[in-house]
């Protein structure tokens, strides 16, 4: 394999021509897995992209809810989509290798888009907080040009913050061996194998954990005990129900998104001792579960949306039998 040398800071950078991919390597039928995903990402896209349709093509669902909605199917249908094919690609028919620059793209698109999911769930539990807790203040404080400001906030915040990191990344030297133990172009396993000081890639990876998870997270725990406090003041038991009840699939939603994050690199760092393919194994279904997951439980579940996919099939059958007559 031939290795490209560049000149940066009178040091002499050496990046290969690409990574191999490995994962998984022990565990039985993992063909199925993927094969699996492959239905995953099915879904996916299907749900997704009927969301996006949906939101897109009814002026009455262009509201700041709906921006938020659609913001998280957008994010959902192109985080899938980064890894996924990609997974199938390198793990079903064997071909694990993928060119450095590629790889470099497909980092910069998980962790952004990653980020941008964590980003969505926190606008979702602002758009609640705003209807429960300040409930007469709704429409001046929550409208649409102040959401579309906040959801073009996250992806500037997402983008600047992975683009730094991305970017560093060809700072490193690779002469060592090339082989990435993941599941996808991951960040640390790949900074890791450089040969060089990546001290900075490391603090910088850190940072970003906490302000895109944990600062997300402590965000939407401190939202929901607000809007707890505020629904127990309400005197009717009617009143409280209804309100809690429209935060029950943005709940779910924040469960199978950051739950399983967390208890893998809790339990991995306190306790160690897990096998690295399973813990691949369960990392790549905490990235891929969720964005297929949302739209279910969250979006097409939302009346207004239902309302409107049932208006659709109608006039879809009439067309049907008109065409058939």
């Amino acid at each position: 394999m031939s290795y490209l040398q560049t000149i940066w800071n009178n040091s002499i950078l050496i990046h290969p021509p690409g990574f191999y991919i490995i994962g998984f390597q022990t565990l039985p039928f993992i063909s199925v897995y993927f094969i699996f995903l492959a239905f995953v990402y099915a879904v996916t896209v299907l749900f997704n992209c009927l969301v996006i349709y949906v939101i897109a093509f009814n002026n009455a669902l262009h509201s700041p809810k709906f921006l938020a909605v659609f913001n998280l199917a957008v994010i959902d249908l192109i985080i899938n989509t980064c890894l996924i094919p990609c997974m199938i690609k390198i793990f079903l028919a064997k071909d694990n290798f993928i060119p450095f620059n590629l790889c470099l793209v497909q980092t910069f698109t998980y962790f952004t888009f990653g980020s941008l999911e964590s980003f969505a769930l926190v606008i979702l539990a602002y758009d609640r907080l705003v209807a429960i807790c300040f409930p007469m203040q709704q429409n001046s404080v929550n409208t649409l040009k102040c959401m579309s400001c906040i959801v073009a906030v996250t992806w500037s915040i997402a983008i600047g913050i992975n683009c730094f990191a991305v970017g560093i990344m060809t700072w490193l030297s690779f002469c060592k061996t090339v082989t990435v133990f993941s599941y996808f172009c991951d960040y640390s396993p790949v900074y890791r194998l450089s040969c060089n000081n990546y001290t900075v890639h490391f603090y910088t990876a850190s940072v970003s954990t906490i302000l895109v998870l944990v600062i997300p997270f402590i965000f939407i725990v401190v939202t929901y005990i607000s809007i707890i406090i505020t629904v127990f003041n309400m005197k009717s038991v009617n009143r409280r129900i209804k309100a809690l009840s429209t935060c029950v699939e943005h709940v779910i939603l924040v469960a199978v998104f950051y739950l399983p994050l967390f208890i893998i690199y809790i339990f991995g760092f306190y306790f160690g001792g897990i096998n690295p393919d399973q813990r691949v194994l369960y990392l790549s279904l905490a990235s891929c579960i969720p964005p297929c997951l949302n739209p279910i439980v969250y979006s097409l579940k939302t009346k207004e949306i239902k309302v409107r996919i049932k208006a659709i099939v109608r006039k879809q059958k009439i067309w049907t039998r008109g065409a058939s007559s």
